[in-house]
């Protein structure tokens, strides 16, 4: 497993991601089981993968649809919405692998992708200057994207511009909840450095405990969903759930 946490930390994600799709089926094969299920597409495994860019999670990484814990919190979370029943406009920034192709099937939602260098991005954008009218989206996802952000500020902005009144923005981010403040050093620029400083070679800050607030500041509601309002103990562990996350469920005044 060494070489997989060797191949995180030096080979571009656009190629992981090509990379992923090929290797996918039979890694998926191979760890077939009844241990941990991904509520996801529903497939259990004997196992998962371990999955981390510093010290690396066991059993976190699904090998059927390549979800991680938040991947698979959220799912959960929008099984409990009617976000599968109902029509809605949604944007989703960095489209996670594990969820693009399953909402772009979903007949009720209009579904457009935007990310300066995913290869799954259907509008090449940057999130600090979003190329769509103010209040055009009921849904917008932007997860494990603001770390990455020097002027996350702005980036905030652009989101709650862009979402309609009413609408939901989920914005998941690492986030260390000992932590009361966020920590960020702009000074700090090689990837060696960051993956000291900020747990991986190109983010730029880690969020502590004040990242709810940060969002409320820009003027988004926010809701602070525990894994335990949605799975009960056994599911937790079941899924593979981590239980301190907190899902951050925005909504704009």
């Amino acid at each position: 497993m060494s070489l997989f946490k060797l191949a995180l930390n030096i080979i571009p994600r656009p190629f992981l991601i090509k990379m992923s799709y090929l290797a996918q089926p039979f890694v998926s094969f191979y760890l077939r089981g009844d241990t941990y299920t991904d509520p996801i597409d529903g497939k259990s495994f004997r196992k998962f993968l371990p999955y981390g860019y510093g010290v690396q999670r066991e059993n976190v990484l699904a090998p059927g649809t390549l979800s991680l814990e938040r991947h698979r919190l959220l799912w959960l979370y929008l099984k409990s919405t009617t976000f599968f029943s109902e029509p809605k406009k949604v944007l989703h920034v960095a489209p996670e692998q594990c969820f693009y192709k399953l909402f772009r099937k979903q007949e009720n939602l209009d579904y457009l992708t935007t990310d300066l260098f995913s290869p799954l991005a259907d509008v090449k954008a940057d999130i600090c200057n979003l190329p769509f009218e103010s209040n055009s989206y009921d849904i917008i996802f932007c997860n494990h994207v603001l770390e990455h952000i020097e002027d996350d500020k702005k980036a905030m902005q652009e989101l709650l511009r862009v979402l309609k009144p009413g609408g939901m923005g989920i914005f998941q981010i690492p986030q260390e909840l000992d932590r009361e403040e966020t920590y960020e050093d702009f000074s700090i620029t090689d990837p060696a450095d960051r993956k000291i400083h900020f747990g991986q070679y190109d983010h730029v800050r880690i969020y502590g405990k004040d990242y709810f607030n940060k969002l409320r500041n820009i003027g988004f509601e926010v809701n602070e969903i525990k894994s335990s309002d949605i799975a009960t103990p056994e599911e937790i562990e079941k899924f593979r759930l981590s239980p301190s996350e907190i899902l951050p469920v925005c909504t704009k005044p």
